[in-house]
């Protein structure tokens, strides 16, 4: 028998497969895109992206159009917007193997100098210097290993070893907002800052204007910026970050520069204080600390590089993003005072207004994670995630879904989705209460294997914030010389991280006791509890 005759049924079996898959392409690629704006000719939709609140304007498209799955083309760059749970849940959720990578491929077609372009965003990635944070990392080896080290520090059982430090810093906060409540969206910042120095590099940061919390600001702020889809117009043409940066209109590498020296001072600077701690012998336990111990042994999986990136990434996510929720939540509690006085009335059920809440307690108050849980919700701090990258051709629902698209969950849409979320603008925690609950809105921490890492650790901080503000303040809507209430300005700054604008209120203590129980709080230390 010849080699030919033996090898025939395999022969034939590769050849039938490669037909099959030949035939499946061809008729996936004759499917309809999804539903969108009309596309210009070579530029598509680059000038209908929106920079003001794309999530709302998303959101309004789906209704225009009649669907929860939207395509746009940004000058030969595919981008599609989901915005339904539905939709993010067949794709970023039970098809993450394949809608899970950040860098653009095949832009050969499009642009020049493919090999120096990093990701999705030239203006953030390649201009700012933001190539380090694990959000927008290329899906691969090294994402996966700062990914690891990031879960193995902020599992949810990792997270509870850090309850110490996030008692000390709410407890901080307290006697903060006693002495000088009208600053309370600056003591937010400051403690979510307290709390993370404290847990990533082991760093006690100064009471007031602390170098490293004041450059963590300026760099999230500028991330939040730079990276709302369509704020610049180099992300979309790339090609425009090779332009001179005197040449008119070049203005985004001028502040690409500077946001560049902030960005780097956020990776390098802490990292650098921890090392020169540990080589001084007074270093105390921290993420950064016991990585860097680690290293000395020969088999462990990751490098230095490694561990600064995953360091700066839990500063820089965390830094903000408390704050901006806590911000919310005060809103929250003028717009529901009775959701205010009822998780109040369950706080002192349970601690008889003798002691401040612990840890310990959650699980005797439900109102009060259906109280967070809707804060979340409601005004979420991150109403639409970084893009996800589809890596190979896809279909769905009869469209066709072409590989290098830039796949969006819109957060917002979901979790204002009045089907799954009735009266959805409405502040309302017992919806998370009811015997058809409504679900947990953990899409406010993103989609899939992109999924923010630090969810867990970020749930207990807002809990044992939240629960001591509520047991001992009343958040209430201030008034003028006159008399007259003053409506609180309900406006938030739209960006990456929607953060709550300046606005006031009154913070006042609920009674002598609550008072005492701050001051007598300042005389222990959680640490050494």
């Amino acid at each position: 028998m010849s080699l030919l005759n033996t090898h025939t049924p395999i022969l034939c079996a590769t050849l039938a497969l490669a037909a099959t898959l030949y035939y499946a392409r061809a008729q996936r690629w004759k499917l309809p895109l999804p539903p969108g704006p009309r596309k210009l000719p070579l530029v598509g939709n680059s000038f209908d992206l929106p920079v003001t609140s794309p999530w709302e304007v998303y959101t309004r498209w789906s209704k225009q159009y009649g669907s929860d799955i939207l395509h746009l083309d940004l000058a030969g760059t595919s981008v599609i917007i989901l915005s339904s749970l539905e939709a993010t849940d067949a794709l970023l959720e039970r098809r993450s193997a394949i809608y899970s990578d950040r860098q653009v491929l095949g832009m050969e077609l499009y642009y020049w100098d493919v090999h120096s372009f990093r990701g999705d965003f030239p203006m953030v990635v390649d201009l700012m210097g933001w190539d380090f944070n694990i959000a927008l990392m290329k899906y691969g080896e090294d994402w996966r290993t700062t990914r690891r080290l990031f879960n193995h520090a902020f599992n949810v059982t990792a997270s509870q070893q850090y309850r110490p430090q996030l008692q000390k810093a709410a407890r901080l906060l307290l006697e903060r907002l006693l002495d000088s409540p009208e600053e309370f969206l600056p003591h937010f910042r400051q403690m979510s800052g307290e709390i993370i120095m404290s847990v990533t590099y082991g760093i006690d940061v100064l009471p007031t204007e602390d170098p490293y919390i004041t450059a963590a600001e300026e760099a999230m702020h500028s991330l939040a910026v730079a990276a709302v889809p369509g704020q610049y117009l180099v992300d979309v043409f790339p090609i425009l970050k090779h332009v001179p940066r005197w040449l008119p209109g070049a203005g985004f590498k001028r502040l690409a520069e500077g946001w560049r020296k902030l960005a780097r001072a956020t990776m390098d600077l802490p990292f650098a204080e921890t090392k020169r701690q540990m080589e001084s012998g007074v270093a105390p336990r921290s993420f950064t600390a016991d990585g860097l111990s680690a290293l000395k042994n020969s088999d462990i999986y990751y490098k230095e590089h490694h561990l600064r990136a995953t360091a700066a990434t839990m500063f820089a996510a965390a830094s903000d993003t408390t704050a901006s929720a806590l911000g919310s939540f005060a809103l929250a509690m003028l717009a529901n005072p009775e959701a205010q006085r009822r998780a109040q009335a369950e706080i002192d059920s349970v601690t008889g207004g003798k002691y401040l809440p612990t840890l310990d307690d959650q699980s005797s108050m439900p109102y009060l994670a259906a109280l967070i849980k809707e804060v979340l919700r409601w005004e979420n701090v991150t109403p639409i995630a970084l893009p996800h990258r589809l890596t190979r051709d896809d279909e769905y629902r009869g469209y066709r879904l072409p590989a290098g698209s830039l796949v969006i969950g819109n957060a917002w849409a979901i979790l204002h989705d009045e089907t799954t979320y009735p009266d959805p603008f409405t502040f309302k925690p017992e919806r998370f209460l009811l015997d058809d609950a409504a679900r947990d809105p953990d899409t406010a921490f993103g989609f899939g294997r992109r999924r923010c890492p630090g969810r867990h650790m970020a749930a207990l901080s807002l809990w044992i914030t939240i629960a001591s503000i509520l047991a001992t303040f009343n958040i209430e809507k201030a008034v003028d010389d006159a008399g007259h209430i003053i409506e609180p300005r309900h406006e938030y700054v739209s960006g990456l991280v929607s953060t709550p604008l300046p606005f006031q209120c009154t913070i006042i203590p609920r009674s002598e006791g609550a008072v005492a129980l701050i001051r007598a709080a300042m005389n222990t230390d959680p640490l050494s509890e």
